[in-house]
C-alpha cells in the first residue's frame, strides 16, 4: 500500500471516530485507525499530523452540519462572550474550536479562567442560576502529575471552565495541533472577533436574546425534581415516589431504544404533570411542556394512559382503531410496557442529570 494512500486512509477514519465521538484525543485515534487500516505496525512518518484529522473532520461537519454549523458558531460565540463577562473578574480567555471557528456537534465553549479558589467561580455561577459539575482531574504528563479543575456548565451550549492560578496568566499554552502557542481571546478581543465576522449585528442585542433563551433541559430538570416529594398509591406504586418511576420507565425505554430521544423523552416525562395537577397529569404536563417536546413525544405522553387499556382490553373498539391508525402506536404499546415495568422497588436507576446529560448528547449528535 503507497504510504500517500495508507496516510489518506488513517485520517479518514481517525476523523471519523473522533467526529461520531468515538475517540476524543488525536494520538489514540489515529493510532486507533492505523491499526484498523494496515492490520499491524505503522512507521511513525505514515502517520498523519494532528492538523490533518481535524482539517477532516471539518469536512465531515460541513458535509453533515451545512448551514446550521455556522449558526451554532455565531450563538456559541455570543454565549462565550455572556458567561465571560459574568466571570470578568477572573480575567476569562476563550481558547479552542469556538474561537478557531472549528467546531463540530457536541463541541464545547472552552474558557480558562484564573482564579486562586474554586468559589470565586461557582460563586458567580450560583448567583446566576447556571447547573454545572466541578471535575478535579489528574494528569500525568512528562513524568509530572498535576490536578486541573474543570467546571462543567449545564447550558444550551456545553461550556467548560479550566480553572489556572492567576500567576498562570501570561503562562503560554501550546496547540497539541500545531505545537504553537493557542490562541486566546480576551473580552475585547472576542467583541472585535464578532463586529468582524458579523457585521450589522446588534452585540448587545445579541446578548439580550441570548440570556432570554430557555434551555428545554433545565425545563425538564425543573419539572422533574419536584416529582421526588410526590407519594403515590402502594397498590399501584409499589416503587414508591413518581420520580424513581419516571427514572424507571426511562431506564426500560433506553434498554429498548437508546438513540430515540422523543420516545426516552416521552418515558422520562410522562408523569410530571404529577407535580403540577394529580387530577388531571397528563394535561398538566402537556401544557408545563408546550414548546419543549416535539410533536410525537406529545403524543406518546398525551396516549400513555390508553396504552394501559390496550394492554388490558377494556379500551372501545373505536378508540382502538383510532390510535392504531397513527404512525407510533407500536411505539405507545411499547411506552405502556415501559410504563408498567417501571414499578420495582429497589431497583437500580441513574440519577436525573445523567439522564437529562445522555439525551442531551444524543440531541448534539443527531439534532
Amino acid at each position: 500500500m503507497a504510504n500517500e494512500k495508507l496516510r489518506r486512509q488513517i485520517v479518514f477514519e481517525a476523523a471519523r471516530m473522533m467526529y461520531e465521538r468515538q475517540e476524543s484525543e488525536y494520538y489514540r485515534a489515529k493510532m486507533k485507525a492505523a491499526r484498523k487500516i494496515a492490520r499491524g505496525w505503522v512507521k511513525t512518518s505514515d502517520l498523519p499530523s494532528n492538523a490533518e484529522i481535524r482539517d477532516e473532520i471539518q469536512r465531515f461537519a460541513h458535509l453533515y452540519e451545512g448551514e446550521s454549523r455556522h449558526n451554532n458558531l455565531q450563538e456559541m460565540r455570543i454565549e462565550a462572550l455572556r458567561i465571560m463577562r459574568l466571570l470578568k473578574h477572573c480575567r476569562p480567555r476563550l481558547i479552542g474550536s469556538t474561537l478557531t471557528g472549528h467546531i463540530r456537534k457536541g463541541s464545547d465553549v472552552d474558557i480558562h479562567v484564573f482564579a486562586s479558589t474554586t468559589e470565586a467561580v461557582t460563586m458567580t455561577l450560583d448567583q446566576e442560576g447556571f447547573t454545572y459539575d466541578v471535575e478535579h482531574k489528574r494528569v500525568r504528563k512528562h513524568g509530572e502529575e498535576r490536578i486541573f479543575t474543570h467546571i462543567h456548565v449545564i447550558d444550551r451550549f456545553p461550556i467548560e471552565l479550566t480553572m489556572y492560578e492567576p500567576d498562570k496568566l501570561s503562562y503560554t499554552f501550546k496547540s497539541s495541533i500545531t505545537g504553537k502557542a493557542i490562541e486566546r481571546a480576551t473580552i475585547p478581543e472576542l467583541e472585535q472577533l464578532l463586529e468582524r465576522e458579523y457585521p450589522g449585528m446588534c452585540l448587545d442585542e445579541a446578548l439580550a436574546q441570548a440570556e432570554n433563551k430557555i434551555d428545554r433541559f433545565q425545563v425538564f430538570r425543573s419539572l422533574l425534581l419536584p416529582l421526588e416529594s410526590v407519594k403515590q398509591s402502594r397498590k399501584y406504586h409499589p416503587e414508591g415516589d413518581v420520580l424513581y418511576h419516571s427514572l424507571q420507565v426511562y431506564e426500560l425505554a433506553c434498554d429498548e431504544l437508546p438513540y430515540d430521544e422523543e420516545f426516552l423523552l416521552a418515558a422520562l416525562l410522562h408523569d410530571v404533570g404529577k407535580g403540577i395537577d394529580s387530577g388531571d397529569h397528563v394535561n398538566a404536563g402537556l401544557e408545563a411542556l408546550m414548546g419543549f417536546i416535539t410533536e410525537r413525544t406529545a403524543w406518546l405522553i398525551a396516549h400513555h394512559m390508553e396504552a394501559h387499556t390496550i394492554h388490558d382490553g377494556t379500551i372501545g373498539a373505536r378508540a382502538r382503531r383510532r390510535l392504531q391508525q397513527h404512525e407510533d402506536f407500536e411505539f405507545l404499546v411499547l411506552l405502556g410496557e415501559c410504563d408498567r415495568g417501571g414499578r420495582v422497588p429497589g431497583m437500580e436507576v441513574d440519577d436525573v442529570d445523567d439522564v437529562l446529560d445522555y439525551i442531551r448528547s444524543l440531541a448534539s449528535m443527531y439534532g
